[in-house]
């Protein structure tokens, strides 16, 4: 049989080995815990507490600000401190809640349910009220993505296990050691809906993962694990569902429209902890990787704390490395500072000795094409970047720049080395900005 793929994409160093074969490590956070109210797409979360407040692990602390917004919870017990914008590891600054830790972890009660006990509304409620979002890096609610318009329509759930960017293997490690969860989590999402199948996409670069999985579903006449071949983006929503389905989605689309629903490992596991033992999402696991960390791994992580412990967690730095990264090399942000939180898409901090990317020269391009046949979504980036230079933003929509998703795979084939992904980004900002403002 196959394996399922796309059309498009590159082959970047993987670098999984650094971290792959570390099993998962609690880490205890120390010191004050931050907790920025945008976590997600949609409106800001609204705090429920104030200065003084004496809270438990598990209490809720903000509640969603909008039908597109998720609930926070503190991960820890402690007094709140103050409500105060703090910066993020994108950079930007966002309206948080400090907590100063206790280090008793006192928690709230949690009420323990039986998936058979519930109906889908009390379901979809339980994920709701936990705050559960798309834990890749999107950030979108998961109550609303389980609540499409039409959900007889809905064919197959995917839950995204190709973990296609390099370094990142916390998804890996979590199928390795809690599979039963992932695979009671794809159940309670498919309990939603009438007709819908699940499936486990891997890679074939996780061969291990890939028999786990196969051996935990092989009793489930609704769930099947499908294998991937290993390429960059195989990850990226749209090129899953086609290489997983065949069917496919464009920028005006969301996946419902195609009978799918894409979930990520971490989700489906924070679905199961949320409807199964009531427990709201306040940790996530986070590769710490890269040449310039001494001891890589991947650690189970209280969010709200601060990136440093990471590093000390890891052996702390190999020299003074000139790269740092919020997630993964090809989608995530390079940080200028490491004295911000862990939030719910902290899926990875990568360190680098060296900082290749910024000392990278561009050169004319030489037309040889490479980046059209990366694009996974079969566009001419050369001819959108010359677009973006030029701030032609007429020509740049009619050749179909907003169906850009942003993967980095033209920039990084390019022989040039021209930043097409950047030029093409930021088109893409500027026409959405313009589209607004009408």
């Amino acid at each position: 049989m196959g394996k399922c793929t796309f059309k498009g994409g590159v082959h970047p160093f993987d670098g999984k080995e650094f971290s792959k074969d570390k099993p998962i490590k609690e880490l205890f956070p120390e010191g004050d815990m931050v907790y920025p109210l945008s976590q997600h797409i949609g409106a800001p979360a609204v705090p429920v507490v104030a200065k003084g407040d004496y809270v438990l692990a598990g209490q809720l602390i903000a509640e969603a600000g909008g039908f597109v917004s998720a609930n926070i919870h503190s991960s820890v017990s402690g007094t709140v401190k103050a409500i105060e914008p703090r910066t993020l590891a994108t950079g930007g600054m966002c309206n948080s809640i400090i907590i100063e830790n206790d280090g008793e972890y006192k928690e709230v009660e949690y009420v323990p349910k039986k998936l058979e006990e519930l109906t889908r509304d009390e379901i979809r409620e339980r994920i709701k009220a936990a705050g559960v979002v798309g834990m890749g890096g999107a950030g979108f609610p998961t109550n609303v993505k389980l609540t499409p318009k039409n959900p007889e329509a809905i064919d197959y759930i995917i839950v995204n296990g190709a973990e296609c960017e390099p370094y990142l293997t916390s998804d890996y490690r979590r199928m390795l050691e809690e599979s039963d969860k992932l695979v009671k989590g794809l159940k309670i999402a498919l309990s939603l809906f009438d007709n819908a199948k699940g499936i486990f996409a891997i890679e074939d670069n996780k061969p291990e993962a890939i028999k786990i999985m196969q051996e935990k579903v092989a009793g489930e006449p609704d769930i099947q694990v499908k294998v991937l071949k290993t390429k960059y983006p195989q990850g990226g929503e749209r090129s899953l569902i086609y290489a997983t389905t065949g069917r496919s989605i464009n920028s005006s689309m969301l996946p419902a429209d195609a009978g799918c629903i894409v979930h990520n490992i971490d989700t489906i596991f924070s679905i199961y902890m949320a409807v199964i033992e009531g427990k709201p999402l306040t940790k996530r696991i986070v590769t710490v990787t890269g040449d310039g960390i001494k001891n890589p791994g991947n650690f189970y992580v209280w969010l709200g704390m601060n990136y440093r412990q990471l590093i000390e967690a890891a052996g702390g730095l190999v020299g003074e490395p000139e790269k740092f990264i919020s997630g993964g090399p090809m989608m995530g942000f390079a940080m200028y500072s490491l004295d911000v939180p862990v939030v719910k898409g902290s899926s990875s901090l990568l360190v680098f000795k060296e900082d290749v990317v910024s000392k990278i020269e561009s050169s004319a391009c030489i037309r040889c094409g490479k980046c059209g046949e990366a694009c996974p979504e079969h566009l001419l980036p050369a001819k959108l970047a010359g677009f973006a230079s030029k701030n032609n933003e007429e020509g740049f929509v009619k050749f179909d720049g907003m169906e850009c998703v942003m993967c980095g795979s033209c920039s990084y084939i390019c022989p040039a080395k021209r930043p097409l992904a950047q030029q093409i980004k930021a088109m893409r900002s500027t026409v959405l900005a313009n589209r607004r403002k009408k």
